[in-house]
């Protein structure tokens, strides 16, 4: 169940992204479609990973219980699992933040907070 819950937060991160990233283009005037592209098969691969480090966690999880060491096969998986949802996560969140400081330029000053960047 905590594998598909970390799924379905990454997939609903991309899915706001990308419907801010639309809504930055129409705001803004400037779409591009290779950027969209590009950004699309980008959240194609986060999902991919995200998928993948689940598995990982999922099939060491099953070689500790087969080697009877369960604590270092939890710990090996939820480092993995667990690390790679962050990473995507707080990525995510900040090109949601992005996204909106181009749509909205009052809340420039809150992106600056999170990244040195203009």
């Amino acid at each position: 169940m905590q594998y598909l819950i970390m799924i379905l937060i990454v997939v609903g991160l991309a899915l706001s992204d990308i419907i801010t990233g639309l809504i930055k283009c129409c705001v803004t005037d400037r779409p591009r479609s290779q950027k969209m592209r590009v950004g699309g098969l980008n959240k194609l691969a986060e999902i991919v990973v995200m998928l993948t480090a689940c598995g990982f966690e999922i099939g060491v999880e099953q070689l500790g219980n087969y080697y009877q060491s369960q604590e270092l096969a939890e710990i090996a998986g939820s480092l993995t699992a667990g690390g790679v949802f962050l990473y995507i996560t707080a990525m995510e969140i900040i090109s949601i933040f992005e996204n909106y400081a181009e749509i909205n330029p009052d809340a420039k000053g809150f992106l600056k907070k999170f990244r040195n960047k203009e």
